[in-house]
């Protein structure tokens, strides 16, 4: 993905996978070789999100690269991780032949798992990206923002600007639903002169849509677009439709698009991808 991402004539789409949440990866597998028939450039491979453990990212991205034949972006956290176990980490990627890494804090830990186990925490995100420009590693970061959060948008540019200074060299939105928050989100990192790829989770349900918009940091789900989900009479489609239109967005004012096929449903891809 480094030559990808950085040639600035080319328009990268990229899948996000969740690794399983077992030993077990040859189910995942078979469904991304399916795959193959679709224009899309690499995978995006999530670390234990939500907090759950899952199968360590760095050898889901291995599994992919030699048994898919795709590129694979590894995510890498400093919640689970201290300074010496993130080291080996990056080290342990570059060994494997990856180039290409997301530099993220982690998601929160849920409240009723903190007496299980807790917030490493000790290198912040910003040292995370230090260290992997400082492994060879081509280092992404995660832009988390609602344009229409009077405020709180504003804060999240600044941040990013924080990460660009530490080392960051592209960033990927959280899911954007409309052409006015992706407008608003181009034209705050555009100074920048950083590389964007906007976010995109196709919705399934109505909850699906509540859910994201209510209970989820960084998305926005517009209310037009709820209602649509509520009254729609095939809502898959209705979120199939709206993923197509935020892809053709993103081939206008970013460098790429993320596509993030919910709860393993990557029979979505198809049709989006078209």
């Amino acid at each position: 993905m480094k030559t990808l991402l950085a040639d600035p004539n080319r328009f990268v789409t990229t899948v996000e996978v969740v690794p399983p949440g077992g030993p077990d990866a040859a189910p995942l597998l078979d469904q991304l070789s399916s795959l193959s028939g679709l224009a899309f450039d690499g995978f995006s491979v999530a670390t234990n999100p939500v907090a759950k453990s899952r199968m360590s990212a760095m050898a889901t991205c291995h599994l992919i690269r030699t048994r898919v034949g795709r590129p694979a972006i590894l995510h890498a956290t400093v919640r689970d991780h201290n300074r010496i176990a993130v080291q080996g980490e990056l080290w342990g990627a570059r060994a494997l032949g990856l180039d290409t890494v997301m530099a993220a804090t982690g998601d929160r830990i849920a409240l009723h798992d903190r007496g299980l186990v807790s917030h490493v925490g000790d290198v912040d995100v910003f040292d995370l990206i230090a260290m992997a420009r400082e492994a060879g590693l081509y280092t992404g970061v995660v832009f988390d923002a609602k344009p229409e959060v009077k405020g709180g948008f504003e804060r999240a540019v600044r941040r990013l600007e924080e990460k660009v200074r530490a080392g960051a060299q592209f960033a990927v939105t959280q899911p954007v639903y409309d052409e006015e928050g992706a407008a608003a989100i181009a034209d705050a990192v555009t100074p920048m002169g950083l590389p964007v790829i906007l976010g995109i989770l196709p919705l399934r349900t109505f909850r699906h849509a509540e859910f994201l918009h209510t209970r989820v940091s960084g998305i926005a789900v517009p209310e037009s677009l709820r209602r649509r989900m509520e009254t729609a009479k095939d809502p898959v489609a209705e979120g199939v439709k709206n993923a197509r239109d935020m892809l053709a967005i993103a081939r206008d004012r970013f460098k790429g698009a993320c596509v993030m096929p919910p709860f393993d449903h990557f029979e979505v891809l198809a049709p989006i991808l078209a």
